[in-house]
């Protein structure tokens, strides 16, 4: 399994930058996870939006899902140009009901995922965990049957995560604050929550992503390893982390 880091940024995009989105690469087939604002320019560098076989979404804040109307663009205006386009399927969850149907458009269907059960895509099995944020959101335990790649998506702390992300082979966390503050109303982790987690439950590599754009954010792994004693790394956007 393959994983490259499009977008990193919480809330808005840095310059340059873009917002939350990864893409996993596993025999061919590709998966994208969340398509924050910014994240189809940056995709480009990788794939064409052709390319992609499957995207999924942790929830419909707009730094998560900003671009998937770009996105469905992308798809006409490529079947303008060849006459050839596949449906591309955007699994969702189906809480908020009007922003699960405008995943619908000419060249996307929306597809509603259960939370409570696993689903395959492609070579991917994914199992959800409901995170704590304002709205409904669900982080993702992935697995292609021999590495495992967790992702929190938005959520402020809860001890949930160490059972859900035991084990795991990379675990990218919510680090949204510093360990001087408090992401708990926000619905977001600070550095030494992450670092927490990660090492209760034994992950082998923490990436700390949904970054803050203000202060030193080296400042942030260093927090983090107060609490873990693995690799921790910051996310940035190209960043590729590959099983071995």
């Amino acid at each position: 399994m393959k994983v490259t880091v499009i977008g990193c940024w919480g809330g808005y995009p840095a310059p340059d930058g873009a917002t939350s989105a990864y893409l996993l690469e596993k025999d061919g087939f590709t998966l994208l996870i969340d398509a924050g604002s910014g994240s189809l320019s940056k995709l480009q560098k990788y794939i064409s939006p052709n390319e992609l076989n499957a995207v999924i979404l942790s929830h419909y804040h707009h730094d998560h899902v900003a671009d998937i109307g770009v996105l469905q663009y992308a798809r006409l205006v490529s079947y303008y140009i060849t006459g050839k386009q596949n449906v591309l399927p955007i699994y969702g969850h189906a809480e908020d009901q009007e922003k699960f149907v405008s995943l619908t458009h000419e060249y996307t269907k929306g597809v509603e995922y259960n939370p409570e059960k696993q689903l395959e895509i492609g070579p991917f099995r994914i199992t959800f965990l409901k995170t704590k944020h304002p709205v409904p959101c669900y982080g993702m335990r992935i697995t292609d049957g021999k590495s495992t790649v967790v992702y929190t998506a938005d959520t402020s702390y809860t001890d949930r995560w160490v059972p859900f992300a035991r084990n795991a082979d990379l675990l990218i966390a919510d680090c949204n604050f510093y360990a001087d503050q408090d992401g708990s109303n926000a619905g977001h982790m600070t550095s030494e929550e992450c670092g927490t987690i990660a090492e209760q439950a034994k992950v082998k590599q923490l990436l700390l992503s949904h970054l803050p754009q203000y202060r030193e954010r080296t400042q942030l792994v260093t927090e983090a390893k107060h609490y873990y004693q693995g690799s921790v790394n910051l996310a940035a956007e190209g960043f590729i982390w590959q099983s071995k």
